[in-house]
């Protein structure tokens, strides 16, 4: 039975507490059945759109912390009141359209203005404080607007108005009493009859203030002492010190002028005159660098962007793209930076419309477009084949291509100057890149100039030893005497000593008197090397020796260690000529080198052999793989080349100090001219160094090493006299020469041994030590012996 009761509808069902009684059930609620999406994708679209929302809010977070940064720099601590103002401004919008404005425009100005005035007051300060990846102690406490507001005059203005009106916006009875006080106080001044001589005198002492302080033309405070341009004055023992000039009077007369010019230019001459001394602590005093000639002026050939422009013409017209990038002007070479272009492979297509018809010109021909199929780099071969073409194109006699140039994607062709300029020792002495290797090693080096005119100093110490190779002509013997030159003008007899030797007797001839030989003489006999290698390797033996005892590696070590008695100078033994010592005794000699090169180089000893035949049978394997560090002159073929450096390349040089240098941590060798040092140069050196005033300083030769080597090189109590015996026993006849080839010995001590055997009746006596001679005693008379 339905039933409504208000409003709702339901039924009355029975209830349990009697017949005839019923109770009120309402309806159960209908479910309004779903209805299906339109689209029929159900709640994956909302899913979607919440990832999305939060993907973006992920976005959104470091970009809202970039503009908190920014506005964080901008206007520092002045951000939470920028803040609270715009929150301010909002309220008072909501309150103009409901209620009506509840604030003045007056002070609603003001307050803004009080806003920029704190920010400029902010901007006075600078605390050490960071925060937001800004420093405040570099901006300022109110950001960059309070930098801008106080740093500036623009800034300050606007400030101080800011401040002004601030002050009137919401206190405009102060202002108006401020200004009636300030305009009471002019009429009163006005009304006072000043007298005009008070006004001369304030000007006269506005006047005066401006002339204490500093002038337009000098913008530093004056010095205390006079400035002096050029090197420090050294004075000579014997010269009196001239007194100071007294300071002259502001306006001096023309004649006064030009003595005290004349007077300062003579002083400077004077100066210039006296070479300035480098002391050092034990008495000795380094040559001054005046000793030298002065650096030359290199000339520039105003034709390089012409050589340039006629290296790309001459590619191109080989089918060769390039173009060049880098110009380095040597002082006898200058490379120019080629970098390679590109090849391009087209092909002609025709032409079609839209719908593919091909389509025709006014001549009803077809018409063909062209198409790139291949865009490939032009290979570096094809730059290098063309050098002799490059060559004839420049006039030039020779040029040489580096490619790569090592550290730059570009081809190096170098190209010989018309105008090549010499390279002094002194230009790349006072280079700053010598004097940073002088300051930290002894046997700092000058070898030249590069292709682009940088100083190229090395360090002997380093390389550890020096093969130095080249034609007859080439620079090799003035290389080596630019190193000696270099060597003694930085270092004294206690700290480097020479052992040169000079089977040629006239190219190290000049060094012969300077207190830095090892030995009292330059060694010239052939028949003297031996013994003398034999001393350095005596010498050499003894340093380590002496390591030993005082637990140190290496010489430096024992320099610095407080247990050693003296400092050990270094030893560089020089060979000018290695070729007539492989000739007099080949085994020997080769074999003491190997010994050094391997073995000096912790004692100090330090080898730079130098050759003008650079062959196999003199510049053996054993020797080059102990000589790392090697310099290439001039030579007359690419096998004379590929023995010193391994590669190709010196038999392209120019000659007179134009040399490849091949230091041992590079792979390719590197095109330098080399140092010249003239005769008078080295005459200078050398008398200064042969002063008597070092008489007393000069270290005694060590001549007893040399004659206790060469004793031990023959005689009977020789270790090879037993093995000179038994091969004589051997043959019928029997020579010097037969000795220096079977026992591999010097022809020096070929001939001690020989005149040994003739001591002991074993060959016949003879009056030519060199000639053959008869054996007296055979294997087989036991009745001899």
């Amino acid at each position: 039975m339905a039933l409504r009761t208000r409003g709702r509808r339901g039924h009355l069902r029975r209830s349990r507490y009697g017949y005839g009684a019923y109770r009120y059930v309402a309806p159960r609620p209908r479910r309004r059945p779903r209805r299906p999406s339109r689209l029929g994708l159900g709640p994956w679209p909302w899913l979607l759109a919440g990832a999305g929302a939060a993907v973006g809010l992920v976005f959104l977070v470091p970009l809202l912390l970039a503009a908190f940064r920014w506005l964080f720099a901008a206007l520092g601590l002045g951000l939470p009141l920028v803040v609270l103002t715009l929150a301010a401004d909002a309220w008072l919008l909501w309150r103009l359209g409901a209620a009506g404005p509840p604030l003045s425009w007056r002070r609603w100005l003001g307050l803004h203005l009080l806003l920029a005035a704190i920010l400029g007051a902010l901007g006075l300060l600078a605390p050490p404080w960071r925060f937001a990846g800004s420093s405040l102690g570099d901006l300022s406490a109110g950001g960059r607007a309070g930098a801008f507001l106080t740093g500036s005059l623009p800034g300050l203005l606007g400030w101080l108005a800011a401040t002004l009106g601030a002050v009137w916006a919401l206190e405009p009875r102060s202002v108006r009493l401020a200004v009636r006080g300030a305009a009471l106080t002019g009429r009163w001044l006005l009304s006072l009859d000043i007298p005009s001589r008070s006004w001369r005198g304030l000007r006269a002492f506005l006047v005066w203030l401006g002339s204490l302080l500093p002038s337009g033309e000098e913008d530093s405070l004056p010095e205390l002492s006079p400035r002096r341009e050029g090197p420090p004055l050294v004075p000579r023992w014997d010269e009196e010190w001239e007194p100071l000039p007294e300071p002259s009077a502001p306006a001096a007369s023309p004649k006064a002028a030009q003595e005290k010019a004349s007077r300062e230019e003579k002083r400077e001459k004077e100066e210039e005159a006296v070479p300035r001394r480098r002391r050092t602590g034990n008495g000795w005093e380094l040559p001054p660098l005046e000793l030298l000639n002065q650096v030359s002026d290199e000339s520039r050939p105003p034709d390089n962007e012409a050589r340039a422009q006629l290296i790309v013409d001459t590619l191109r017209s080989f089918g060769v793209d390039a173009r060049v990038v880098s110009i380095q002007q040597g002082p006898t070479v200058t490379q120019f930076g080629v970098e390679p272009g590109w090849e391009v492979k087209t092909r002609q297509v025709q032409e079609r419309d839209d719908k593919g018809r091909p389509v025709y010109d006014k001549d009803g021909r077809p018409r063909y477009r062209t198409e790139v199929v291949s865009r490939t780099r032009v290979r570096v071969n094809r730059i290098t084949a063309l050098a002799n073409d490059l060559a004839l194109a420049l006039a030039a006699p020779s040029i040489r291509i580096e490619a790569p140039v090592p550290g730059k994607p570009i081809v190096g062709i170098e190209v010989p100057n018309s105008a090549p300029s010499v390279v002094t020792l002194r230009s790349v002495i006072e280079s700053s890149n010598f004097q940073k290797l002088a300051s930290r090693s002894r046997l700092a080096i000058a070898l030249g100039k590069g292709v682009s005119g940088e100083p190229v100093p090395a360090d002997l110490a380093r390389m550890p030893h020096l093969l130095i190779a080249g034609a007859t002509g080439s620079g090799k013997s003035v290389c080596i005497n630019s190193i000696i030159a270099c060597l003694l003008m930085h270092n004294t007899p206690d700290e480097v000593r020479f052992v040169l030797i000079d089977p040629k007797r006239v190219e190290l001839a000049a060094f012969a008197s300077i207190p830095h030989l090892v030995f009292s003489k330059v060694i010239v006999d052939v028949e003297e090397v031996p013994g003398t290698l034999q001393a350095v390797i005596q010498e050499m033996e003894g340093r380590y020796r002496t390591f030993a005892s005082l637990g140190v590696r290496d010489i430096e070590a024992y320099n610095r260690s407080p247990k050693a008695p003296e400092k050990l100078p270094y030893w560089v033994v020089i060979i000018d000529e290695l070729a007539d010592l492989m000739m007099a005794a080949p085994y020997q000699v080769e074999k003491q080198l190997c010994r050094l090169a391997q073995l000096a180089r912790a004692t100090g000893i330090h080898l730079i052999v130098a050759t003008q035949r650079p062959s196999v049978d003199v510049v053996t394997g054993l020797i080059k793989a102990n000589f790392p560090t090697r310099i290439a002159f001039a030579v007359s073929s690419q096998v004379d080349s590929r023995t010193i450096i391994d590669m190709a390349g010196a038999e392209k040089l120019l000659g007179r100090g134009d040399m490849l240098f091949l230091p041992t941590d590079a792979a390719k060798p590197r095109r330098l001219q080399g140092c010249y040092v003239s005769d008078a140069e080295i005459d200078r050196i050398v008398a200064w160094w042969s002063d008597e005033r070092f008489r007393h300083l000069r270290p005694e030769p060590l001549d007893h090493l040399l004659l206790q080597a060469q004793a031990e090189g023959g005689g009977l109590d020789d270790p090879l006299f037993e093995a000179a015996r038994e091969l004589a026993m051997q043959h019928n006849r029997i020579s010097p020469s037969m000795l220096q080839r079977r026992l591999n010995v010097g022809r020096e001590r070929a001939v001690r041994l020989m005149r040994a055997l003739e001591e002991m009746g074993i060959v016949a006596p003879s009056d030519d030590p060199l000639a053959s001679r008869r054996v007296l005693v055979r294997g087989d008379d036991e009745d001899y012996f």
